[in-house]
């Protein structure tokens, strides 16, 4: 069983490694450097800048010193074996898009998985001094020095919902389909948010996220987030979510509901 006083023994060494993130990438936001990325993808555009590579470089060499026999899944570094159960998984640029192009909606995640289940996420914004972090049955912000509980919106119709997804385009023709059917019910509908998305959702600001094609990296940080403020997050079956695929995050278990109904007909 996922052990909650180990996650929580654990949250100082996830602060350090958000800390250590923030201190490699933020001099490289905005600089002629972030402008003139790598290019991961000879089919396409996937950009990756000297930031990813170190902010995951510092984490690992934080992790590797700190608990040596923990294993490492990370997005630029690939896997790291270990024999203690505990997992922690890395995107050290989520939205790196958007970090090109020099908008904060980018953010550094951290996610501690134990038995397949994610026990402590972090989601830090780090131009913006926001940092969200979910443990146990809590979720909280601490930005700018003080700290704020977390809690999802009270929102009980998908007609008065805030929607967002990164970018429609990148789904597939059902999927899109699917999703078309709710933005065109949802109040409001904003995309290329990445991950600073879920982390609103948790603060109540946005109501559902709905995306595909994610990969364990993408989203071991976010269910203990949302979840510790209330939310809830499932495949688009509506079956418990996984470490990747279709992924629909919502405020409440009412209006996750109403969009299952179109998201199941595209649902993998």
């Amino acid at each position: 069983m996922p052990d909650p006083a180990l996650a929580r023994s654990l949250l100082p060494l996830a602060s350090r490694l958000a800390d250590a993130a923030r201190e490699a990438i933020l001099p490289i936001f905005r600089s002629a450097e972030a402008s003139n990325p790598t290019n991961k993808d000879a089919n396409g555009f996937d950009p990756v800048t000297e930031a990813d590579r170190a902010s995951e470089r510092v984490m690992r060499e934080i992790i590797s010193a700190e608990r040596p026999n923990d294993a490492i899944e990370g997005e630029e570094y690939g896997s790291t074996a270990g024999t203690s159960g505990l997992t922690w998984y890395l995107d050290p640029i989520d939205g790196t898009r958007a970090f090109v192009a020099g908008l904060p909606s980018w953010c550094v995640l951290i996610g501690l998985v134990q038995e397949g289940r994610p026990i402590l996420g972090v989601i830090d914004q780090p131009w913006m001094d926001e940092r969200y972090i979910g443990v146990g049955n809590e979720a909280w912000m601490e930005a700018r020095g003080q700290r704020t509980t977390l809690r999802t919106r009270d929102c009980q119709q998908l007609t008065h919902a805030v929607l967002s997804t990164t970018d429609p385009f990148i789904l597939t023709p059902p999927e899109r389909g699917a999703f078309e059917h709710i933005r065109a019910t949802a109040r409001l509908t904003r995309y290329g948010l990445d991950a600073y998305a879920y982390a609103r959702l948790a603060a109540g600001t946005i109501d559902m996220v709905a995306e595909s094609g994610l990969k364990a990296h993408d989203v071991a940080a976010l269910f203990p987030v949302i979840e510790g403020a209330g939310g809830v997050v499932t495949d688009w079956r509506g079956n418990p979510a996984q470490l990747g695929g279709q992924i629909v995050a919502a405020s409440n278990r009412k209006i996750l509901d109403e969009a299952l109904i179109s998201l199941r007909r595209s649902a993998l």
